[in-house]
């Protein structure tokens, strides 16, 4: 009788592994914390596995273009998705969308250094390095150029080399947290915490100072869990993935 039941528990665990999928996403840096949160509760609730790589958008297209095995994109921006789908044909058709819109905050781990309405940006004798990801590669270093741009002070920190350029907001987190920077610009996302608050100092640029950081997902056309594929997206437009997105710093495109 035990060996039968042994034998029966066996056959259900090789049973439910052969049902479990498992999707590879590449995603914005920005986005990966808020993604990590999201696979977690979609693994509990289906099954399947998630894997995920954090990888800007740039670098993540010019990835998929030479054949990365991904299976779903999350971008940090509308570009670079819309160019695999529109020009170079390896989006699945239709999957491409609005997944979120990104806030953009200028941040320091000192308390009470960066003042609620960004004047530390013209009071450059309190520090010296200011973090902004690459503009060519990262929406949000775009983006932070912008708001430099019109507060009219960017090429005065250019020419003073006081701009710090990684290829990434993460990197420029990783910069700004660690003291590297005395400050920097970073997805509102990765520094607020689940209550609300956050840490150190900040400001938020006024939405006119910079264009909308639109964030685009799509699945890739030569994925093989196509279904797979299609079933997480359709969860990551419903209610419940809304509400953690929206929670994790995001703005939900038309709503």
């Amino acid at each position: 009788m035990k060996k039968l039941l042994l034998t029966l528990l066996l056959g259900l665990a090789c049973s439910l592994n052969a049902q479990a999928r498992e999707l590879k996403i590449v995603v914005a840096t920005n986005f990966q914390g808020t993604l990590q949160t999201l696979a977690k509760l979609f693994e509990e609730q289906t099954g399947h596995n998630i894997t995920i790589s954090g990888v800007s958008a740039g670098p993540a297209y010019a990835q998929i273009v030479n054949g990365a095995p991904y299976d779903v994109w999350f971008s940090a921006d509308v570009k670079n998705p819309e160019t695999l789908d529109l020009k170079d044909g390896l989006a699945l058709p239709g999957s491409r969308f609005d997944y979120a819109v990104g806030v953009l905050v200028l941040w320091s781990a000192k308390p009470g250094f960066v003042d609620e309405r960004g004047e530390i940006l013209k009071q450059d004798s309190r520090w010296r390095h200011i973090a902004v990801s690459n503009p060519d590669i990262a929406p949000y270093g775009f983006a932070g150029h912008q708001v430099l741009q019109k507060l009219g002070v960017l090429e005065k920190f250019k020419t003073e080399q006081r701009i710090v350029q990684p290829n990434s907001v993460g990197q420029v987190y990783s910069q700004t947290a660690s003291g590297a920077a005395d400050l920097g610009f970073v997805a509102l996302a990765q520094v607020i915490q689940k209550d609300g608050s956050i840490p150190g100092s900040h400001w938020l640029p006024p939405a006119d100072a910079y264009k909308p950081i639109v964030q685009q997902a799509l699945i890739v056309k030569s994925t093989q869990e196509r279904a797979l594929a299609e079933e997480f997206m359709a969860w990551i437009k419903g209610p419940e993935a809304t509400r953690i997105i929206k929670a994790a710093g995001y703005t939900i495109p038309g709503k």
